[in-house]
């Protein structure tokens, strides 16, 4: 609080003041009071206001200053009135009384939200693990289907796989201190996984997996990093460049040459100081520069995503989001016709070991 503030807050008492104490001047002047003992009168009780409003300033100071401090060390900003000292007076008591019983009716409210919370993700955690029998066993069923039967429901098996994993990491990612551990993998080690988990949709999309030097070693979460990876080679296949038969050089003479390359994607890696930089870029279809900024936005499709249909505008919501919290700092640069790559910064491993300590905190 300021002296600004705190004259505008009592300009009605200071104005009171004035007015009462002109007023007995005028009276004790009309009574035969002579000047000197009344500009000494006057003098002793301004200053005895002067004296009496300061003191009061410094004590509204100090108490918000306290009451300040005392909010920014609670994690819970909505348990303040819980802690908070009591006023003084009598009205303020009673309206401190009000807002603390306003309080507490919030902290219920949010205690259930925060239950309410706990238990759908317990539920959606626990519904995954019970999906993935029906999906293994329907895998099963279609080995003893002819091959072209067998490779269309494989896919399809496939895509509900991934969206069910979509759904698991999307509600551990309202918790991550439950499931998220950071330790010292190989990057090389980690896009295997990722390339194995995705091979069929990979091998049905024809898509080409080229690697550079990745014997390097980064400090994240393992099955995170995974989940992230994928959901790239997985955006890398669904937006691949696909050759349209009819389409000719001759109907289409300025069209681009989709026979040029086949589709492919790029993974590869370099140190940046402490930390590892990590590409993985494709020669797809591209995003289109006016959407490039809203990609990792919830829900956001895009006119690739409207064009090819089946897509969520999740995957990369949760893979920018995972990340976040995986301190790895994600970019993404694309073009349209030319391809797209994701960077990946993983972080060093301070930096790294210090988003594992703030998840166990929270824990």
């Amino acid at each position: 609080m300021t002296i600004g503030e705190f004259i505008s807050d009592r300009l009605g008492k200071i104005m009171l003041f004035l007015c009462c104490t002109a007023a007995a001047a005028l009276l004790l002047r009309a009574t035969g009071t002579s000047p000197g003992v009344l500009i000494l009168l006057l003098l002793f009780l301004f200053l005895i206001f002067t004296v009496t409003q300061t003191s009061e300033y410094l004590k509204c100071r100090r108490h918000l200053s306290g009451l300040n401090a005392l909010m920014q060390g609670l994690d819970q900003k909505y348990l303040f009135f819980e802690c908070a000292p009591s006023p003084c007076t009598v009205y303020e008591q009673k309206l401190f009384e009000l807002m603390r019983d306003s309080g507490r009716s919030m902290i219920g409210a949010v205690s259930d939200a925060q239950a309410s919370m706990q238990e759908y993700r317990e539920y959606i955690e626990s519904w995954v693990h019970e999906i993935k029998t029906p999906i293994t066993a329907a895998k099963l069923t279609c080995r003893h289907l002819d091959s072209d039967s067998r490779r269309r429901f494989s896919a399809e098996l496939e895509q509900i796989e991934a969206h069910v994993e979509r759904a698991l990491y999307y509600a551990r990612a309202q918790s991550p201190e439950h499931d998220c551990i950071v330790c010292q993998v190989n990057l090389a080690d980690v896009v295997s996984q990722a390339v194995g988990n995705h091979r069929t949709l990979l091998i049905q999309s024809h898509m080409q997996i080229e690697t550079g030097d990745l014997d390097f070693t980064i400090y994240t979460d393992r099955k995170w990093a995974v989940f992230i990876l994928g959901q790239l080679l997985q955006n890398a296949s669904h937006y691949r460049r696909i050759p349209s038969p009819q389409t000719t050089a001759a109907e289409s003479p300025h069209a681009p040459d989709l026979n040029a390359s086949p589709p492919s994607i790029l993974l590869t890696a370099k140190p940046l100081g402490r930390q590892l930089q990590l590409t993985v870029s494709d020669n797809g279809i591209g995003i289109p520069a006016h959407e490039l900024f809203r990609v990792f936005d919830r829900g956001f499709t895009g006119s690739n995503g409207r064009l090819r249909g089946g897509s969520t505008g999740m995957g990369l919501y949760l893979c920018r989001k995972l990340a976040s919290m995986l301190e790895i700092d994600m970019q993404i640069a694309s073009e349209k016709q030319k391809g797209t790559a994701v960077t990946l910064t993983f972080p060093a491993k301070q930096t790294a070991e210090t988003a594992n300590n703030r998840n166990l905190t929270e824990l």
